[in-house]
């Protein structure tokens, strides 16, 4: 056993778990990589944007199945650029909806959004949202996404 002082007192302490404390306090104190967000095309500030940040291809592009997803809004006047934290480094997507009424989900009209969509990495639109593989992209670190709006109304 080894001996710690702190502030005059005197702790008994394995060697091991000396080794061990100068990468937990590391661990604890880095910052989350931010995923730095521009956002093009917005036809109109009214509103609000809404942000969706999974790494499950499951959940995509609907993250209310994914616990572990962040989720956020942004008000549309402002949201040409904004900042999300991701959990942890990985790959992830992203799904962001115009939801210029505010109401929180997005506005159909006979199958078709009648609100603005976009998504990481803009990946051609066909017959739905498009998969998770098409709009993924790596976060090792800090990193930039541009996505820009489609509105199909």
């Amino acid at each position: 056993m080894a001996c710690i002082s702190v502030s005059g007192t005197r702790f008994a302490a394995p060697i091991l778990g000396l080794a061990i404390l100068p990468l937990l306090t590391a661990a604890a104190s880095a910052p989350p990589p931010m995923v730095d967000v521009s956002v093009t095309g917005l036809r109109s500030t009214k509103g609000q944007v809404l942000v969706c940040l999974t790494a499950n291809p499951k959940a995509f592009p609907d993250c209310s199945k994914d616990k572990a997803s962040v989720r956020m809004a942004v008000k549309a006047a402002t949201s040409g650029h904004f900042k999300v934290a991701a959990p942890a480094d990985g790959t992830y997507a992203i799904a962001v909806v115009h939801d210029e009424n505010s109401n929180n989900k997005m506005d159909m009209a006979l199958f078709m959004p009648k609100e603005g969509f976009g998504f990481s990495r803009n990946p051609a639109i066909g017959m739905g949202a498009p998969k998770f593989k098409s709009a993924s992209f790596a976060v090792t670190g800090d990193t930039h996404q541009s996505i820009k709006m489609k509105y199909m109304l």
